[in-house]
Formats: C-alpha cells, structure tokens, sequence
C-alpha cells in the first residue's frame, strides 16, 4: 500500500510538471492527488477511524498556512490596487547597464521579505517593462531579478512560502531567519551580481513611453497611506507572533482587518461604482486562489504520506545511505531546481521531527536557506521563475546556459558564508 501511494503521488507531481502541455492547471491535479492518497489510504487499513483522526489532526496546521498565504496575498493586492508600488518604481531613473542592475537586484532583494519572492518578481518585471525598451536585454536583468527574489525570500518568515511553513510549524524562529540567514541570502545575491557586472557595458535605451501611465489617477495621500500601512502589517507580523504567542496566521489576520478598515475609511466618500475595484473584497476575487488550491492539494498528500509511515521510511533511507545531514540538506536544495520546493520542505518536516531536530537547528537554517535558492538554479524551480517565465517568455534552454550558473555560485557562495557563519 505504501508503494501504491509513493507511485500516486508522483505520478501527480509529473503531471503537476506538465501542466502547460496538458493544459489542465495545477491546482486541479494537485487536489485530485491529495485526497486520492488518502481515499486510497483510508480504504486499505484495518481501522479506518484512526486514520479519520490522523488527517483530523492534520487540518489545522495546513488551514494555518492557507490563511496565512489567503491573507498576505489580500494585502499585496490591495497595495497594488492603489498603485502603492508606483512609489518606490518612479524613484529608479538610472540608464548605465551596471547601475541599473545592481539597482533592480538590491531594491528586489530587499524587496522580497516583505511582499514574498512570487509578488516581487511581478512587481519588478512590470517595473522592467518601464526602463527597458529591448527585450532582450531585459532578459539578463530577469535573470538577476530571479535569483534575488528567492535568496530575499529567505531571511524573512513571510519572503517565501517554504520559510513561512517552516516558520509556522516551529523549526525556524524569526529571529535566527533574520541573524543566520541574512548575510548567506546576501552572498548568494553579491556573488552573480558581480560577474553579471563584469558581462554588461553601455547604456539601455528607455521606452519612448516610460512617462505615461494606463492606471487611473489616484490620490497621493492615500497611495502613501496604503503602501505604508500595508508594509508595516505585513513587517509586525512575527513581532506580534513574538509578543502575544498566537499563530502567525492570526496575526496577518488581523493585519488584513486594519487595512480593510483603513481602506474603507479612505473610500467612504466615494459611490460603490468609483470605489468596488479598491476595496478588500475586490481584492479577495482578483487574488491567485488556484495556486492556494494547490498547496492545499500538494499538504494534504504529504500529509497522508507521512501517516502512512512512508516519509519516515525515507529519511532513515537518507540517514543510511548519506548519513552526513548537511549533504542531505544540500542535495535536497539542490533537487528544488527540478521540484517545486514545497512539497520538498512539507516533506523534510514530516520526515525529520522536532524531537531530532529542535527549533533552529542547523539542519532546518540550512534547508530554508537552499530550498530557497536552490530553485533559482532552473528556470521551472521556482515560483518567481515561473511567473518570469509567463511574462517574458523566457526560454528554459536560454536561462540555463545563462543563468544558471550564476545562479549555482550564489548557492554555493551563501552556504560557504553560512559555514563560516558556524564557525566564528
């Protein structure tokens, strides 16, 4: 019954991996497999009541990332939907190939722990779209884009979705995210950027239509009030999982109940038709529901993997025939280049516990760190490759013998840093 249900679940991961030439999106297989394991599951056992508890017991971690994931994609469209992120991408005027990629590369990485790495990639290729008229010099700039939204995402509990998991299910606190994964997430940055820097010469020639702008007027006002308001919610959020105890998922919770009020307050005035597109609840419609789906699918079928002992199987598996955690570890950041990293992560969580492993152990800094960037190191690894991906038309062959090395030194650039970091 085990094999039957390792076969299952990747058989679904492989169709997962074709969606775009079967045409059927992810989040409908990734549903369909999660709950077949366990339909299949439930139906092979002798005492189907403790399997009944078992995903009982499953249902509140996995509502907890979902809200959590519903919640801070509500404030990001809200921020967006009043044109908040006009401010910061206004300000970026340089021409100079150097400058302008150091520029996009730092404003994303520090962009990325705040919005997460999927929203910055958005945001930063749109902005893109506005300082460079070729596209074909965009592309290096895209490249850079990538790699610095994954390595941002993983010095914040709130910059990707693997670090959020592992921040919610108690192997990695806020404040060692921040202390131990800051200065590798900044290397892995720094290394490419610098032999990026060596490659590009001249200057890039601005749309002749950079000046205009297709979204509707606003008020500057409530603009900054958004922005502001939106980026300290999402910044306290584990400060106040810190002070008060409560889930993370409670937190940004109540964050997006201040800024709906905030929102409400700033549109009163206005009549439901002038106002429908800046509210919460057009907010709420316009976000990416099928890939919430899709962790949901992709949780609850590691999940009935992990009831059905067959994740415990496979760490002593690893443990036998590596044995040497951190290779574990790296192998497995380096395997999120193929896989998508959140099925890797939900997996190491089940199969190494906190009694093995407690909170902050070098085991869960590390993995965070290269499930994190590891991704980057395939055009498909990646959220934020991805999206690149669809916007841009990146060809996966081109970013390979482009990018993909560069992407490779920052990966190993930043374990090197997190070594060191051990060691002094």
């Amino acid at each position: 019954m085990a094999n039957f249900l390792i076969i299952i679940f990747i058989a679904g991961y492989i169709l997962i991996s074709f969606e775009t030439y079967l045409k059927i999106n992810k989040a409908a297989i990734a549903l369909f497999t999660g709950i077949l394991c366990w339909v299949i599951y439930i139906a092979a056992v002798d005492d189907p009541n403790r399997v009944e508890s078992a995903l009982i017991n499953s249902v509140p971690g996995i509502a907890g990332i979902i809200f959590f994931l519903l919640s801070a994609m509500t404030i990001v469209e809200l921020i967006d939907a009043h044109n908040g992120f006009d401010i910061i991408t206004k300000r970026i005027n340089q021409t100079s190939k150097r400058k302008l990629v150091w520029t996009i590369t730092l404003i994303t990485f520090f962009l990325s722990p705040i919005l997460d790495n999927l929203t910055t990639s958005i945001v930063m290729v749109l902005l893109l779209r506005k300082l460079v008229d070729n596209s074909k010099q965009r592309m290096v700039f895209i490249g850079m884009i990538i790699i610095a939204a994954n390595a941002g995402g993983v010095w914040s509990p709130l910059g990707d979705v693997t670090t959020t998991m592992l921040w919610i299910g108690g192997q990695v606190s806020a404040e060692n995210i921040l202390l131990k994964l800051f200065l590798p997430s900044l290397a892995c940055v720094v290394a490419p950027l610098v032999i990026c820097t060596f490659k590009m010469h001249g200057n890039i020639r601005p749309p002749a239509n950079m000046n205009t702008d297709s979204k509707m007027p606003f008020n500057m006002r409530h603009q900054y009030i958004v922005l502001i308001s939106g980026l300290l919610i999402l910044v306290s959020v584990p400060i106040l999982k810190m002070i008060t105890g409560l889930p993370p998922f409670m937190s940004i919770l109540l964050g997006l109940g201040i800024l709906w009020i905030i929102t409400e307050i700033l549109h009163q005035k206005k009549d439901d038709e002038e106002k429908k597109e800046l509210t919460a609840a057009a907010a709420l419609r316009r976000i990416d529901t099928p890939s919430i789906l899709f962790f949901l699918g992709l949780l609850l079928g590691i999940a009935a993997l992990e009831t059905a002992g067959v994740l415990e199987l496979t760490a002593h598996a690893l443990d036998s025939k590596i044995g040497n955690e951190n290779i574990i570890v790296i192998l497995i950041g380096l395997l999120s280049s193929v896989v998508d990293n959140v099925p890797l992560v939900a997996a190491s969580q089940a199969m190494y516990n906190l009694d093995r492993f407690p909170t902050d152990h070098n085991f869960w800094l590390l993995l965070t760190y290269c499930c994190g960037t590891g991704g980057s190191i395939l055009l498909i690894g990646s959220a934020a490759g991805v999206a690149a991906m669809g916007m841009e038309k990146l060809s996966f062959i081109w970013y390979l013998k482009k990018i993909s090395f560069l992407a490779l030194v920052g990966f190993f650039s930043g374990i090197v840093i997190y070594f060191l970091q051990q060691l002094f």
